[in-house]
């Protein structure tokens, strides 16, 4: 599998629309930011989800 690269911590904007996914933001960084969707991983698990972009 290939590693993602270090994730950021989301603005208030992002953590917004990752509540929306019935997700705990304080728990998800963001990694990849594309025209068509977001990869966030997990703070502690590593793991990633694809989420559509707004």
């Amino acid at each position: 599998m290939k590693r993602l690269k270090r994730g950021r911590k989301p603005t208030v904007a992002e953590c917004n629309y990752i509540k929306s996914f019935n997700l705990i933001p304080s728990n998800w960084l963001i990694s990849k930011k594309m025209k068509d969707r977001w990869v966030i991983v997990h703070r502690e698990s590593g793991k990633p989800k694809v989420l559509p972009a707004p």
